[in-house]
């Protein structure tokens, strides 16, 4: 009835040696994929093996120059050899003056030896002048300075009505021209705190006469007492 008989389903069957040769193609890349892909892994396993972690510490600051060692100061013109004077005291205390710690006495320096006003570590025919801004001690002086004027202190109103005394010992430098030099004023005894300022206030009114060192004026350290008394 049918000329033409119509195919249903059309099969197209290819030849089994090609599909053996393409499965084989396939294995063969795959395989190449893994061994490519596990030596690389190898590599980089051996790379983090054979790696040493090394901690560097960090560099330590640059350590601040030196500062340069100060200038020797050498005298052109040094000191005499020779001995000091002992002064003798004009006025005996009536009391067992305070011990000075801050005192030098070198017994080298009273043997009656050499040039007077000299010091032992003085320099035989030195005419040396007396150094600038150096402090002596009342023992190493020829001329000792001597109070010339000062203001009578004000009495404390209140101890004055209660009939208190008192006295304050001070410690202050006396300039080359008699003055005393204010930041150096040190209180080193005082019966009541209440005579401390007026002491104070007087002795910025005080007139010396200066110190002498070879007949030259000096700064010295000088120990004074003020007394309150009715």
């Amino acid at each position: 009835m049918f000329d033409n008989l119509v195919a249903s389903k059309v099969t197209d069957k290819k030849p089994f040696g090609s599909m053996v040769m393409s499965v084989a193609i396939q294995a063969a890349l795959v395989y190449g994929a893994v061994v490519a892909t596990k030596g690389a892994a190898e590599t980089i396993r051996e790379i983090i093996q054979d790696t040493t972690m090394v901690f560097l510490e960090p560099p330590k600051p640059d350590a601040p120059p030196e500062a340069p060692p100060p200038e020797a100061i050498v005298a052109a013109n040094p000191p005499p050899k020779g001995f000091q004077l002992v002064v003798a005291i004009s006025e005996i205390p009536t009391e067992i003056p305070p011990v000075d710690l801050t005192q030098k006495f070198n017994p080298d320096d009273f043997t009656g030896k050499g040039v007077e006003g000299g010091i032992a570590a003085g320099v035989i025919g030195g005419t040396g002048p007396v150094i600038e801004g150096e402090v002596f001690l009342a023992a190493e002086l020829e001329d000792r300075p001597r109070l010339i004027s000062i203001e009578e202190p004000r009495y404390p109103p209140v101890l004055a009505s209660a009939g208190i005394s008192g006295r304050v010992v001070f410690d202050f430098v006396v300039d080359t021209m008699g003055r005393i030099n204010v930041g150096t004023i040190d209180v080193v005894s005082s019966t009541n705190k209440a005579f401390e300022k007026p002491a104070i206030d007087a002795l910025r009114t005080a007139l010396f006469s200066p110190g002498r060192v070879q007949g030259n004026p000096v700064q010295v350290l000088v120990r004074q007492a003020i007394s309150f008394t009715q």
